[in-house]
């Protein structure tokens, strides 16, 4: 078995228990394409695993896609802010997980889903990984520096959030919330940048990504359950335990409604607009209906799921002030 102080390209290889359990993705883009040096930083970030990075980025362009209206850009520059806020999304989530995994180092060893991660397994150091924080903020900063500064102050105003989330779960059975209120900050921000403040309709806009979250982490959080009980940390999870059916249900059709009364109160509300919340409110019942709380393969697709998800809520918000 391999060291687990020891490098290796392959941190998957070794302890077959870990190795099936592990979530780290062994053969993808980051092994066929990236030098061997780099991988441990790439899956620090997550590049591997990109829902996160999605599920960051579409609550931003939640945000574009209905302050855009009515703001007098072209339709060039929302697009290129999408663009901007894609750079953003990736370089904020990678330091948010490189963040996470170093306060989590000693617990993520004791957990077989994440003992293979860089750090617990000795691949990166802590000082290592606080200089690759660094590097990813830097980009971030160049983003932000495209932005107005209402968007700038905004932004930087979550950082407080972030760097409190991960230490959430020894504290309190609702961690998933901390990260509801850091993920959708990117509402926030676009409704400043396009707006010059953060109005109601944006911030029934954030709630709705708030309560998104709270049923897509949920669903994550099941696949740890066990081990979070053994180790002391606490989540969703385990507080609803075989409530969580309906409980995430109540989350995703708050969601689906306070995504509604936005639309509504910014006036983008058309017909296009209430055939793709048609489309995401089936997209949850459908998770709903499949949803296997014992079967981590399960989980983690319908966790991946909501990017379609928010992918149609994206486009309702978009095309919601056509006429038809």
């Amino acid at each position: 078995m391999t060291p687990a102080n020891s490098p290796s390209d392959s941190p998957t290889d070794g302890d077959p228990a870990r190795r099936d359990r592990s979530d780290i993705i062994a053969g993808n883009w980051v092994d066929r394409w990236l030098p061997a040096p780099v991988r441990p930083y790439a899956r620090l970030a997550r590049w591997d695993r990109p829902i996160g990075t999605w599920l960051l980025l579409l609550p931003c362009w939640w945000g574009v896609a209905m302050a855009g209206h009515g703001s007098g850009e072209p339709v060039w520059m929302l697009i290129w802010y999408g663009v901007l806020f894609g750079i953003g999304a990736t370089a904020m989530r990678g330091a948010g997980c490189t963040w996470n995994d170093i306060t989590d180092r000693d617990i993520d060893g004791k957990v077989a889903r994440t003992a293979t991660r860089p750090i617990p397994s000795g691949q990166v150091s802590v000082k290592q990984a606080l200089a690759f924080i660094a590097l990813q903020c830097l980009v971030g900063l160049a983003v932000l520096t495209q932005f107005t500064w209402e968007a700038i102050i905004v932004a930087i105003a979550s950082l407080a959030v972030v760097a409190i989330y991960p230490f959430m779960k020894r504290y309190t059975y609702f961690p998933q919330a901390f990260l509801g209120i850091a993920f959708n900050w990117g509402v926030l921000v676009a409704g400043a940048l396009l707006m010059g403040d953060i109005a109601p309709q944006i911030l029934m806009l954030y709630a709705a990504g708030f309560c998104w979250t709270m049923s897509y982490d949920t669903i994550y959080a099941h696949q740890d359950k066990d081990d979070d009980i053994l180790i002391g940390v606490k989540s969703t999870a385990l507080k609803f335990g075989d409530r969580t059916r309906p409980i995430i249900g109540g989350f995703m059709a708050a969601t689906l409604t306070l995504i509604a009364v936005a639309a509504w109160m910014h006036g983008v509300a058309g017909p296009l607009f209430w055939i793709g919340l048609a489309a995401a409110a089936g997209h949850f019942v459908w998770q709903l209906k499949t949803l296997e709380f014992d079967n981590p393969k399960n989980l983690i697709m319908h966790f991946k799921g909501n990017r379609h998800a928010g992918m149609l809520v994206t486009a309702a918000l978009a095309l919601g002030g056509i006429t038809l």
